[in-house]
């Protein structure tokens, strides 16, 4: 009865038997076969199927976090049955914004594999947000406060922003000595599925949003940085993506006595992001200590 409850659970929360199979390890059919047997067990029906579309019924909704709390009670009592283990094992399934993934998390990740080599990293680096529940994955690293209030978060970073470009564009340009100037500016955009794309800035009891636009776009800051770098616009990104270009002089910082951001609210902090579950698994647990430990 325990593993049909767990099937309704990832049928529930990923939206599909076929995606529910695939996370567990199991075929479309066998978790259909489930559903129908814990529906002919309880005597209610759980999902309203058609060919396109599954949804849970009334009665599904209300079984759901009963199962939850049912399961999470099980896995406890196993657990505590269980000797402890001397070494922590198991896969954390990581998903991490690219840039933030490939400069900063990635190379830590060789130092906590030393410290527990039994434990598995599988870690994806995607700019789009990903839904923790329908793809099964254990940590997210997010710019902004996610607003899904069923999620555990723990602030990781502010994200201090900056205008910069290159010499050669300010020299063939002009540096704008004001916010409201980068209207007249190439600006090189990050894609937030805007029709205007604005720029925020604040200081003290100033505020400006500033409709920019430019000749690029890209869901990441990595192409935005190498168009930048060569002289292409004048770029608002986190600092920590191009320090050092910062300090060699490839690229020079302007408006920084201004707090500038990419959105309307905040600056944009980066948060770690995982589900809600008083029985987190110790490999999952260890690697966000880990993370917080050496990079907050």
């Amino acid at each position: 009865m325990i593993n049909k409850f767990k099937i309704f659970i990832k049928v529930a929360e990923s939206g599909s038997f076929s995606r529910a199979g695939k996370i567990l390890q199991l075929t479309p059919s066998s978790v259909s076969r489930a559903i129908d047997r814990l529906e002919e067990e309880l005597n209610i029906k759980l999902f309203n199927r058609s060919t396109r579309h599954l949804a849970l019924t009334e009665a599904g909704e209300q079984l759901l976090d009963s199962a939850r709390k049912l399961v999470l009670d099980f896995d406890a009592v196993v657990a505590s049955t269980q000797p402890d283990k001397a070494e922590p094992e198991g896969k954390v399934k990581i998903s991490v914004f690219e840039s933030f993934g490939r400069l900063i998390l990635c190379p830590l990740i060789p130092t906590f594999l030393a410290m527990y080599p039994k434990v598995k990293i599988d870690i994806s680096l995607d700019n789009n947000v990903i839904d923790l529940y329908r793809d099964d994955v254990d940590l997210a690293i997010r710019i902004g406060y996610p607003e899904d209030s069923g999620l555990k978060i723990r602030k990781l970073s502010t994200n201090r922003m900056v205008v910069c470009a290159s010499k050669t564009y300010f020299e063939k340009n002009g540096k704008p000595a004001h916010p409201n100037d980068l209207s007249e500016h190439n600006c090189l955009l990050i894609n937030q599925n805007r029709q205007s794309p604005r720029w925020y800035f604040r200081k003290k009891d100033e505020h400006h949003k500033v409709q920019v636009s430019g000749n690029m776009v890209a869901t990441g800051g990595t192409p935005l940085l190498e168009a930048a770098k060569q002289g292409i616009g004048i770029l608002l990104l986190s600092e920590w993506m191009f320090r050092e270009e910062l300090k060699s002089g490839e690229l020079v910082a302007v408006l920084d006595s201004w707090e500038s951001s990419l959105f309307e609210q905040g600056s944009g902090d980066i948060f770690l992001v995982f589900l809600e579950d008083k029985y987190m698994k110790p490999a999952l647990r260890l690697f966000i200590d880990f993370v917080m430990q050496h990079l907050k």
